[in-house]
């Protein structure tokens, strides 16, 4: 991103389990997103990454698929992360990705897109926030949360049927997002981050 260019939004979708519901409530995020201009988005999907379950020792050389991805999550300024709430915690696969790599969080703000059913999936964001502290990633306070995902959505798995009260939780998380994304990028430009 130069000072006042668009900042690299990567949305990463955190199931990989069969039938689920993340890519749909990606590609909706995602066209909220793109639709700004303050934003360059990637959209990462884990099901296609295909990061190993075993975390290597730090002596040894990274699998492919965790240094094919690499570059992706360093270039980014901001992420989104779309998760479910499986019993009241995350998938077990987007903790695998938190675990694969440490530089590329530091430093950089994070926000959630939950989903589930009465709870809208905030056991889980609330877990995220701790798992993300840890790698020195900033997690926003805002963020989106989907009771009862499938009361909410069209027929064709699309649009909110009350997109007025999503529509504003997405544009106060993307406002609090570009605003830490760019101070924290200045700031890691200015004195790079050490922990």
């Amino acid at each position: 991103m130069s000072d006042n260019g668009p900042l690299r939004l990567a949305i990463i979708i955190g199931s990989t389990r069969r039938g689920r519901f993340g890519p749909t409530a990606a590609r909706w995020f995602t066209g909220h997103a793109r639709r700004r201009r303050d934003f360059d988005v990637d959209l990462i999907d884990l099901a296609d990454t295909n990061l190993p379950d075993t975390l290597g020792d730090e002596c040894e050389e990274l699998p492919p698929p965790v240094a094919e991805l690499a570059p992706r999550l360093a270039a980014a300024d901001a992420f989104v992360v779309v998760t479910p709430e499986y019993n009241r915690s995350f998938p077990a696969p987007l903790k695998t990705a938190i675990d694969w790599y440490l530089d590329e969080w530091k430093a950089k703000p994070v926000a959630f897109l939950s989903y589930g059913g009465p709870s809208g999936g905030l056991h889980a964001t609330e877990q995220l926030r701790s798992a993300f502290t840890e790698v020195h990633a900033v997690a926003i306070r805002d963020g989106i949360s989907i009771p009862n995902y499938w009361d909410e959505f069209d027929a064709d798995g699309h649009w909110p049927k009350t997109s007025t009260r999503f529509t504003a939780a997405v544009k106060t998380t993307l406002d609090q997002l570009t605003w830490w994304a760019r101070v924290l990028h200045d700031a890691r430009g200015t004195r790079p981050y050490e922990s």
